[in-house]
C-alpha cells in the first residue's frame, strides 16, 4: 500500500504531438472492447492493453467473471479533448473531454488522445477510465447506487495506473479536483448525500460535487473506522429504505461525517497495489479500415451524438455524399437510412429512409441493424393501417427474426422483437419475453431495455424484481427523471394488483 498527498493542482505538461493530417482510423478488437482510433498502431495496442488491464482490475476487485464479452463496449478516441466536447455538447468551448452513452443501439464511449498530465496519469486516460467505470458499474454490479457514489466510484477508479510489472495501483488522488476541493466552498456531506450533480448551480459547484464525491468514496473505501458503513448503506437503499434514514443509520451523525471528511482531505491518502501483476486476457487484433469505413466513422459519431434535427441533418447530408462516393458499401447506406429515420416526423423523409435501407439490404441481405430498421419502418406502416392483419405483423417481424438469427448475441433485435408485440397491442408471448430478458442480460445499462423488462416482470406479477430494476434507474445521476416515473408506475401496478387502487395504471413502458 502506498501513500500520496493531495496537493494543489500541478502544472500541465504537454506531451506527444498531434496525429498527422493523413491519419486513418484503425480498429482494435479485444475481449471486452471495440476501439476506433486515428493514432498509430503501436499507441492503439498500448492503449488497448492498458484498458483490458483496467477491466481485469475491476473484475478482480469485484469478483466479476471474465472471458469474451458477447456485447463489447465500443470506444472512439478522437484527436483532442475539444473534439469530444463538441460531440457531447454540439458546440465548441465545452469543458467535456469525453462521455459515455448507454445507447439503445449499443453502449459507446468517446475519449481523446491528448497526453497532458496534471500530476499522475494523462487526463485522457482518467477521462476514459472514469467513463468505463460507469459502464462497468451499470453492466456488472447489480444494485441501486446513489448519485454521489456513482460519480465517486468513477472518480476513484479513474486514476488507476500500472507498474512496469503490470501490478495495478488503485486509489491515487484525483489531482484535477484539488483546486475545487481546496479553494471552493465545501458541499456539506448531508447535501452531497441527497442532491444530484445536475442540481448544482454552476460548473464550479459541479466540480466540487465530483471532488467531494470522490473524497467520500475514498474515505469509505479506506478509513478503518468506516469501511463497513458503505456496504450497510447500499444494502439499506436496495431494500427500499428511505435514503436519509439509510444514511444516518449507516454513517451516524452526518455533521460528524462532514467533519471527518474535511479532516480526511488533509491526511496522506492510501492507495493499493495488487500483489500480482494483472494479466491481459485474450488476443488484441488491430486492422486498418477500408476507405469507406474510414470515411463513415466521424459521421457515425455525429449521428450517434446528435441531440436534434440540426446535427442529425448535418450527419445525413454528409452520409448522402458518402453514399454517392461509395455506392457499394452497405454500412454507409444503413447509416444514411438511420440518420434519415431518426429525424423528427416533421423533417424525416420516410421514402428516402426506406430507399436507403433497401439499398443496404440489397448489398448485404443479412445486415443485422438494417434488418431491425426495416422492421421499425414496417411497424409504422402497419400501425397506420386500420385493416392490419396478423399476417401483416408477421411480415414486420420477419426481418427482425433474420437479424436475431444472424447475430444471436446482439440485444437490439431481441428488444425489437418484443416491442413488435407491444406495438401490435397484444401481450408478448413467452419467447418474446425470454428474448427481452436475454437483451437485458447482454446490456443491462440500456435504460430502454431495463424499463421494458421491468414492465414485463410486473405484468407477470413479479413486482419486487421489477421495482428493483427500476430503482437502479431512479438513482442514476444521468437519468432525467424517467426512473422515478417508472418506479411510480410500478408501485401503482402493484397496489392495483393487491386491490388497493381503483384505477388500473398504464402497464406498458413504451419506447
Amino acid at each position: 500500500m502506498g501513500k500520496a498527498g493531495l496537493g494543489l493542482m500541478a502544472g500541465i505538461a504537454m506531451a506527444g504531438a498531434a496525429a498527422p493530417a493523413e491519419a486513418k482510423w484503425l480498429r482494435a478488437d479485444t475481449n471486452n472492447f471495440i476501439i476506433y482510433s486515428e493514432g498509430s498502431e503501436r499507441d492503439l495496442r498500448d492503449f488497448a492493453e492498458k484498458l483490458e488491464r483496467f477491466d481485469a482490475t475491476l473484475r478482480y476487485r469485484f469478483k466479476v467473471e471474465g472471458g469474451k464479452d458477447p456485447n463489447p463496449l465500443t470506444i472512439y478516441l478522437v484527436d483532442r479533448a475539444t473534439d469530444a466536447g463538441r460531440l457531447a455538447s454540439g458546440k465548441g468551448g465545452s469543458s467535456i473531454a469525453g462521455f459515455y452513452s448507454p445507447d439503445p443501439e449499443g453502449s459507446f464511449a468517446v475519449s481523446n488522445r491528448e497526453d497532458y498530465v496534471i500530476k499522475g496519469t494523462p487526463q485522457s486516460q482518467q477521462t476514459l477510465f472514469h467513463e468505463y467505470s460507469h459502464h462497468f458499474m451499470k453492466r456488472f454490479l447489480p444494485g441501486a447506487f446513489p448519485a454521489w457514489f456513482i460519480e465517486g466510484f468513477a472518480e476513484y477508479y479513474s486514476t488507476a495506473d500500472f507498474t512496469k510489472e503490470g501490478k495495478a495501483e488503485v486509489g491515487k488522488p484525483v489531482y484535477s479536483r484539488a483546486y475545487g476541493l481546496l479553494t471552493m466552498p465545501k458541499i456539506p456531506a448531508a447535501t452531497l448525500l441527497f442532491q444530484r450533480p445536475l442540481e448544482m448551480r454552476n460548473s464550479g459547484q459541479m466540480d466540487v460535487y465530483y471532488g467531494r464525491s470522490w473524497l467520500l468514496t475514498h474515505m469509505l473505501f479506506n478509513d478503518k473506522g468506516r469501511v463497513s458503513q458503505l456496504g450497510t448503506y447500499i444494502a439499506a437503499i436496495n431494500k427500499g429504505e428511505d435514503p436519509k434514514k439509510a444514511a444516518t443509520d449507516s454513517f451516524g451523525d452526518l455533521a460528524v461525517l462532514d467533519q471527518d471528511l474535511n479532516r480526511y482531505m488533509n491526511k496522506p491518502m492510501s492507495y493499493r497495489t495488487t500483489a500480482e501483476a494483472i494479466a491481459i486476457a485474450g488476443p488484441i487484433t488491430i486492422v486498418a479500415l477500408t476507405p469507406a469505413q474510414d470515411a463513415v466513422v466521424p459521421l457515425r459519431l455525429e449521428r450517434l451524438s446528435a441531440d436534434g434535427d440540426t446535427r442529425m441533418l448535418k450527419a445525413r447530408d454528409g452520409l448522402k455524399k458518402l453514399a454517392a462516393q461509395y455506392p457499394g458499401d452497405a454500412g454507409i447506406w444503413f447509416e444514411l437510412a438511420k440518420a434519415e429515420w431518426d429525424l423528427t416526423d416533421e423533417t424525416r423523409d420516410k421514402a428516402a429512409a426506406r430507399a436507403a435501407v433497401d439499398k443496404a439490404l440489397a448489398l448485404d441481405p443479412k445486415h443485422v441493424r438494417a434488418n431491425v430498421l426495416l422492421g421499425e419502418m414496417l411497424t409504422v406502416e402497419v400501425e397506420d393501417r386500420k385493416d392490419a392483419t396478423a399476417a401483416d405483423w408477421n411480415a414486420v417481424r420477419k426481418p427482425i427474426i433474420l437479424a436475431n438469427r444472424t447475430n444471436s448475441d446482439d440485444p437490439v433485435p431481441l428488444s425489437a422483437y418484443y416491442r413488435s408485440f407491444v406495438n401490435q397491442g397484444m401481450k408478448p408471448p413467452p419467447i418474446a419475453i425470454d428474448g427481452l430478458a436475454r437483451a437485458f442480460n447482454l446490456g443491462p445499462e440500456n435504460i430502454e431495455a431495463r424499463m421494458n423488462y421491468a414492465f414485463a416482470l410486473a405484468n407477470d406479477g413479479k413486482f419486487d424484481a421489477a421495482i428493483n430494476l427500476a430503482r437502479i434507474v431512479a438513482f442514476d445521476p444521468h437519468d432525467g427523471g424517467s426512473g422515478e416515473e417508472l418506479l411510480g408506475q410500478l408501485e401503482k401496478m402493484r397496489k392495483y394488483a393487491e386491490g388497493g387502487a381503483e384505477e388500473a395504471p398504464d402497464t406498458d413502458a413504451g419506447e
